[in-house]
């Protein structure tokens, strides 16, 4: 990751921990669906970056806005997770030659549809994971699940909607 690049991802990370924080703390739509758009800058991170570092930076992550949200580590165990799984997944739906190290694996980068089936299985573990500490024992499967469908289907229209409005597209030679 070189300095620019660097200084992008903070100035990025700031302004959705900023949008989480001040405005989707407290949105929660029809009682259901929350959404966790941070989560983008773990999405959107390298595909060639080292697994160590993206444990780090989910966790780190995970902890501020649970420092927010007054959440006692939920967030960030949900984030881990996510920094955990999000390789393995890759791995498992990688095209015929593999990826490019330099590609980020956002919508402009590799297309909507691919960008759906990478991104949602991983909102959907995190949301899971994140109902089902939020209620242990009193909310039942029905309703971590309903939850956690919601969420994730949530999350990323809020994910693709400020990919597109928001992200510099590249431009193909």
């Amino acid at each position: 990751m070189n300095i620019r690049s660097l200084i992008t991802f903070i100035f990025t990370g700031i302004i959705l921990m900023a949008v989480q924080v001040l405005l989707l703390k407290n949105l929660a739509l029809f009682g259901v669906a929350m959404g966790f758009l941070y989560l983008l800058l773990i999405l959107d991170l390298s595909i060639s970056i080292n697994k160590t570092t993206l444990l780090f930076v989910a966790f780190g992550l995970g902890l501020v806005i649970d420092i927010f949200y007054d959440s006692l580590g939920m967030h960030a165990a949900s984030a881990t997770l996510i920094g955990f799984l999000r390789p393995v997944w890759l791995k498992a739906i990688s095209p015929t030659g593999g990826y490019d190290d330099t590609v980020h694996p956002d919508i402009q980068e590799m297309g909507i549809s691919w960008y759906l089936s990478y991104s949602f299985p991983l909102l959907f573990i995190y949301s899971l994971l994140f109902f089902t500490i939020d209620q242990w024992g009193t909310g039942g499967l029905f309703g971590v699940l309903n939850k956690s469908l919601f969420s994730a289907i949530f999350s990323m229209l809020l994910a693709i909607l400020v990919q597109l409005l928001f992200f510099k597209r590249k431009r193909r030679i």
